[in-house]
């Protein structure tokens, strides 16, 4: 028999655990709780460190946490600066590492705005934190099946909001098309979360010069803060510098 692991994260213990205790009851399912989102980091790298891999992972919407002072070597792409990892973003940090790994989101209400941004994020599905077991256990086996679940009475303002983002990503990649190609690399670095004196040692320069830099960016992006030229390049698909040295692109996926 052909066994299912599954990793639900979500901060709400009681719920995670009777979730985590409904699906083990399944011959086919191998069940583990994760109370956070980087606790959910630690289980995946124990798990590939010790040859094994987590075929499914089940995200609260609404997640929260906070990073531990040595952050996993999964990335996480949209960490706030006070550590708070998010649903939507430990879905595309998850799905940027591990793209084998399947996600379905669980809300405790139909969010379109949400229920999109998750989609663009890399999951397979969102489901109603009160739908059945049964209903659960289809969407897990049909995301393995590289199918999609969606709420039918969701299909409709996803679609729209879908629709809006692809008309944003092309304004964005037409602001971001204007930087020079040592701005870009400098916008690079400041999606990977470098700070004014991390940027100028990796790109060799004066952190006066990189000051320059990251206003000249902000001002052609035609925003006021690092946060939102940092949105921007997402939506416009550049990626974060690689730490280890490469440039990380991410082609084709809307954020």
């Amino acid at each position: 028999m052909v066994r299912i692991r599954v990793l639900v994260v979500d901060d709400h213990r009681i719920f995670a655990e009777s979730l985590a205790a409904a699906l083990a009851a399944e011959p086919d399912v191998d069940v583990s709780a994760a109370g956070s989102g980087p606790a959910a980091l630690r289980s995946l790298e124990r798990a590939a460190a010790e040859g094994r891999r987590f075929d499914v992972l089940l995200v609260d919407a609404d997640l929260g946490g906070r990073l531990p002072g040595n952050r996993p070597a999964v990335p996480v792409p949209d960490v706030g600066e006070d550590g708070v990892v998010d649903g939507i973003s430990l879905v595309a940090g998850v799905r940027s590492a591990q793209p084998a790994v399947r996600i379905v989101v669980l809300a405790e209400k139909d969010d379109p705005r949400r229920a999109a941004l998750a989609l663009q994020a890399g999951a397979s599905g969102w489901v109603a934190k009160d739908c059945s077991l049964s209903r659960l256990l289809n969407v897990i086996r049909g995301v393995l099946r590289d199918e999609t679940h969606l709420p039918p009475a969701l299909l409709t303002g996803v679609l729209r909001e879908l629709t809006a983002a692809r008309k944003h990503r092309t304004e964005s990649e037409r602001l971001v098309e204007s930087l020079t190609p040592r701005e870009r690399e400098v916008l690079r670095c400041m999606v990977a979360g470098l700070g004014r004196k991390a940027v100028a040692e990796r790109l060799f320069l004066s952190p006066h010069t990189v000051r320059t830099h990251m206003q000249n960016v902000l001002g052609k992006l035609g925003v006021h803060s690092t946060l939102a030229a940092v949105a921007l390049a997402r939506r416009a698909g550049v990626g974060p510098v690689d730490l280890a040295g490469d440039v990380v692109e991410r082609g084709g996926q809307l954020a």
